[in-house]
């Protein structure tokens, strides 16, 4: 990453449709386009976990058009920053990256009470990351 560049982070669970597309949905949010955000899973779900788009419309964030999508080797090359949820094994290791494992709970089967502490957690970290990136006075709004 240099700084005549947009950093990339690339979000990355197992389903995607639950951790990985609230953390991407925040850090494009609040970061507003100053940097470059993407999502996958290592075995993505058919669709977004219904209570994770209902905390997130709470906020005032609708990602009902986003779809789980799959993790490929190119977008783990071109990202600066690697978040990984729950992935363990499966998600791949590129020498010189930035990896970062978030230990969250999987909102899959949680009720939207358990998914709010979640998403509630996702955004105090997606800030952090901001500051890190872009400088501490880039995490206001």
């Amino acid at each position: 990453m240099t700084t005549d560049t947009t950093p990339t982070v690339l979000f990355v669970c197992v389903h995607n449709a639950g951790r990985s597309q609230m953390a991407a949905a925040f850090l494009t949010h609040h970061a507003a386009g100053r940097i470059a955000v993407r999502s996958a899973g290592s075995e993505p779900a058919h669709q977004l976990n219904l209570a994770v788009v209902e905390a997130m419309r709470e906020v005032g964030i609708d990602i009902t058009a986003e779809r789980p999508k799959l993790l490929t080797p190119d977008a783990v090359q071109t990202a600066d920053v690697v978040i990984t949820m729950g992935c363990g094994d499966t998600c791949p290791f590129l020498p010189g990256k930035r990896y970062e494992d978030w230990q969250l709970d999987d909102p899959a089967g949680l009720g939207l009470e358990e998914v709010r502490t979640i998403r509630n957690e996702i955004e105090t970290r997606v800030r952090i990351l901001i500051a890190e990136l872009l400088g501490p006075q880039e995490t206001d709004e």
